[in-house]
């Protein structure tokens, strides 16, 4: 079978290099092209099946185009898209696969199965929050990953994020909301990414956790989304198609 040819964007970044190491050390896939800032998008998206972008949404929303035009599948990382740019997207899909998701960890991805059964169970009495630590480079907060903790809980509960969200806390906040869902951010060092999701109850506190030592996970799971798309022409895919837990 022929290698799998694979783009990435954001060569020069932190992630884009573990990227293309990842990339180059599999067996089935090949490195086709690289992008990076003044790159011409195109002339580096010619020869890929796939391209894996890591970056920043004004960046990844060019790429895409790109991709449509070519017939250039795409697994998508990039988080702090907004409503706009996630229709843009949503519109992309119809004409090559796309795979979104804020975090292709697979534990991330079994995380946040397992919150949405917890929250289900613990719907009465206890009070959520989310705390994420990433490193000082980082420019969006709260994570991409944590939002999506935040809705699977919201969405377990019956809610939705945006009505029942609080973002910071300070001065005299008043008694807490118990139909709210906190968070808090913490930004420094070389932090990869660590995630907590508390249920606090009285008398007792359950927290769900992932921590991340490497972004070598995040990317064998872009490879393996990768591999998923190969064969499927359009539509909207995430980590739970990928791993089977849709």
């Amino acid at each position: 079978m022929a290698a799998l040819r694979v783009a990435v964007a954001g060569a020069s970044g932190r992630m884009g290099r573990m990227l293309i190491e990842a990339v180059q050390a599999s067996g089935d896939c090949t490195l086709s092209g690289t992008l990076d800032i003044d790159c011409d998008i195109r002339a580096s998206l010619v020869n890929a099946q796939v391209l894996i972008d890591f970056t920043r949404p004004e960046g990844t929303m060019a790429h895409l185009a790109a991709c449509r035009d070519l017939g250039v599948k795409a697994v998508i990382g990039t988080t702090g898209f907004n409503d706009a740019q996630k229709a843009q997207i949503e519109t992309y899909a119809r004409s090559v696969a796309v795979m979104l998701s804020p975090n292709m960890s697979v534990g991330v991805n079994v995380m946040l199965r397992l919150l949405d059964m917890a929250a289900r169970a613990l719907a009465e009495g206890y009070d959520v929050e989310i705390v994420e630590a990433h490193h000082r480079h980082k420019v969006d907060a709260p994570s991409g990953t944590a939002l999506k903790m935040g809705e699977v809980v919201a969405n377990a509960l019956g809610r939705k994020l945006a009505d029942c969200a609080v973002y910071g806390r300070e001065g005299h906040t008043g008694e807490r909301d118990a139909k709210t869902i906190g968070f808090a951010t913490v930004r420094g060092g070389d932090i990869v990414g660590d995630h907590t999701v508390m249920f606090c109850g009285t008398g007792e506190r359950i927290e769900i956790a992932h921590r991340s030592a490497s972004r070598a996970t995040y990317a064998q799971g872009a490879l393996r989304a990768a591999r998923f798309l190969a064969d499927r022409p359009h539509g909207l895919f995430d980590m739970n198609d990928v791993l089977g837990l849709a």
